[in-house]
């Protein structure tokens, strides 16, 4: 099993990276360059958390090799007494293979370090330079490429400032002690720890939400009316949010078509309008390129280049939200119908779950598995109690997390359950329980910090819609925060089970993860202050969270937020009511279509395509045989091929210029209204 272990989790995580990049993502539209920085940031986060466990096992069997070691390693005074105190009260002699039981997960030295150093300093290129610099060079307004770059840096700046103000302090304090002297490796730990400061800030803020968020929100989804009240409230703040962004985006295309009337077919920045026309929806290009001479007079004036350079980038803006807000009520509606059958089908006697509209999609596992007897007894009789059972799960793991995070600097007793735990489990050699341990752990400080981002509404702006509809942004975003806050919030998990001795000062061997990090203790500042109190903040925001302070301070902000006692709730609550209604009528009516025409084509549809047939036959055969026939019919082509070559004449006339939006399809081949007196001689 030498190495095998890591060769195995490696490939099982890279699938899971494909699996999830197919399902959020639209593989064949999106661009090769998004796909690919998301995907290796996915990957790369991933095998963080999933060696992670691996390199603790590890690291704990190469420290009862080195306790049990007689002159291989120097041990501490205290490490000796420990031994001899083993040693006495078992009265056996130390030997390694009797003594230490090797993990079946064991990686062999000198792998972890590279793989570390490899995974580390990759992801932290693409979260603080590539994906940043790949998101704001798709959304910049510009024509060029070299303004696009410019543009890119600007709206970067904020970003590198933050990391490159704390380096710089940082710097600036070890330059200043007369003991330090900067060399590589210690310019190295500055920067990790620069990098790991800015993470932890934010880390411990989504953590006291999630912490709180996630095992409330579990209890309470097993009310099914407190559901339904919840999705009827978001309904009607979605549906604001839909007629805000096409209000948004028809705006944007009425300045839109100004631009493209008062810009004429041989200006200069005719292309870049033609550009701009290309980012608009097809509806809006269809109206403008027939709209032409209607709306000529109206606009005179002509833009400048930078006025079309933020013409552009709205475009994009607004393109973007209107898609992503009718995604989002998609998904909603359905979620509505889903919740609405459920409360019929809790009443009704038949014990069958029973759908208002069928799905789209019938897999085998519907058909065989998940019938709608299953689905009944699911729904309406065991999800609330697992729902229950699982949020007391998630509340005893919460308060875990909470009282770890406030004593895990005290090593002598110990008081950080998870380290308890790890400690209890090495003495046992039970490898298999301190990697699921790890890896449990540290999946839900995950969850917990990741769900907190797209689930506060401020961050709503990004959205993982599955069944391929989430943005080329919103991938981005997701990958550029996976990299950044994984590193540090798996570095603190260290910290909890007391196995990174910058913070818990225990004479230990270090992990391979932990070693790539450099010696913290380089910066006391940091080591012995910042990672060790500013977590035990994370109990304040729990409480706050725990009396929803924060929800109620983003709605007096004008953010409003579901809480049950406002009364600004209760009338959202029916205004989505009302809203659903009127949808659910409307789907009704156009499903009730779709059947009735089902039927007609099942009804008659063999009759008409045999008589068609049959009549198709009889006219081809006097069309044979009468010569009148043949003359109209080469009157006919003769005609029809005139029209053609006069088409494609004023197609090659209007195309000469090749302009790059030219659209395949038939609808236009430029928007730009032709040179009057080009045909005059024809």
């Amino acid at each position: 099993m030498s190495g095998a272990a890591l060769s195995v989790v490696v490939v099982v995580v890279f699938f899971l990276a494909v699996y999830l990049l197919q399902r959020y993502a639209d593989v064949r539209k999106q661009q090769r360059m998004v796909l690919l920085g998301t995907l290796l940031s996915w990957f790369l986060c991933f095998l963080i958390v999933f060696i992670l466990p691996l390199d603790v096992s590890t690291t704990i069997y190469n420290q009862c090799v080195h306790d049990n070691s007689n002159s291989t390693f120097p041990l501490s005074q205290a490490t000796k007494f420990n031994q001899t105190k083993a040693s006495s009260t078992h009265h056996r002699p130390l030997s390694v293979p009797k003594a230490c039981e090797r993990p079946w997960s064991y990686i062999p030295d000198g792998v972890l370090p590279v793989f570390w150093r490899v995974v580390y300093w990759t992801s932290q290129f693409l979260t603080w330079l590539l994906l940043p610099f790949m998101q704001s060079y798709a959304r910049s307004g510009a024509f060029s490429r070299v303004g696009k770059v410019k543009t890119a840096l600007i709206e970067n700046a904020i970003y590198y400032g933050t990391y490159l103000l704390i380096f710089i302090s940082l710097l600036i304090y070890v330059a200043a002690h007369p003991k330090w002297k900067l060399t590589w490796t210690e310019l190295q730990t500055i920067g990790i720890a620069a990098a790991n400061t800015w993470g932890l800030f934010l880390l411990v803020l989504l953590l006291g939400y999630g912490l709180v968020e996630i095992p409330r929100s579990y209890w309470l989804s097993s009310s099914h009316g407190y559901l339904l009240a919840k999705t009827y409230f978001k309904a009607a703040k979605l549906a604001t949010e839909k007629a805000a962004a096409e209000e948004n985006l028809a705006d944007v295309m009425e300045e839109v078509a100004g631009i493209h009337e008062s810009v004429r077919y041989n200006h200069s920045l005719r292309k870049c309008v033609d550009t701009i026309l290309t980012k608009c929806p097809t509806e809006y290009q269809e109206e403008m390129g027939g709209n032409v001479e209607s709306s000529r007079r109206e606009h005179t004036a002509a833009p400048t280049k930078q006025g079309l350079i933020n013409l552009h980038k709205r475009v994009i803006v607004a393109v973007q939200r209107r898609g992503q807000t009718w995604v989002q009520w998609s998904i909603l509606l359905d979620r509505a119908f889903h919740l609405e059958d459920v409360a019929k089908s809790q009443s009704s006697p038949l014990r069958v779950f029973t759908r208002s509209f069928p799905l789209g999609h019938n897999c085998w596992i519907r058909r065989f598995v998940y019938t709608p007897a299953v689905e009944w007894y699911w729904e309406c009789v065991l999800r609330q109690g697992f729902c229950r059972l699982l949020a007391l799960l998630l509340c005893l793991l919460s308060a875990a997390v909470v009282w770890s995070e406030c004593t895990f600097f005290s090593t002598r007793p110990v008081l950080s359950l998870f380290a308890v735990f790890i400690h209890t489990a090495e003495k046992q050699y039970n490898y298999i329980f301190i990697e699921m341990a790890c890896f449990v752990s540290i999946l839900f400080m995950c969850v917990c910090v990741y769900s907190t981002v797209f689930g506060i509404r401020v961050f709503n702006y990004y959205y993982l819609v599955p069944h391929h509809q989430t943005d080329a942004y919103s991938l981005q975003f997701t990958a550029m925060l996976f990299c950044r806050l994984t590193p540090p919030l798996c570095l603190n998990f260290l910290g909890l089970i007391h196995m990174d001795s910058a913070i818990s000062h225990q004479d230990r061997i270090q992990t391979s993860y932990t070693s790539i990090m450099g010696s913290m203790r380089l910066l006391p500042v940091i080591s012995d202050g910042f990672y060790i109190y500013y977590p035990m903040l994370v109990l304040l925001l729990c409480f706050a969270t725990f009396y929803n302070l924060g929800s109620r301070c983003l709605n007096l902000l004008g953010f409003h937020q579901y809480i049950t006692d406002d009364d600004l709730t209760s009338d959202l609550v029916d205004e989505g009511k009302e809203l659903i209604r009127r949808e659910r009528r409307k789907r009704q009516k156009a499903e009730d279509g779709e059947n009735r025409r089902w039927a007609w084509r099942e009804r008659y549809g063999v009759q008409a395509a045999w008589g068609r047939s049959r009549a198709g036959y009889t006219q081809l055969k006097d069309d044979q045989n009468c010569p009148v026939n043949e003359i109209k019919n080469s009157v006919s082509r003769r005609d029809g091929n005139h029209d053609e070559q006069q088409e494609s004449l004023l197609q090659d006339n209007s195309s000469e210029d090749g302009l790059p939006n030219r659209r395949s399809g038939g609808r236009y081949l430029t928007l730009s209204p032709p040179p009057t007196g080009l045909f005059d001689d024809v």
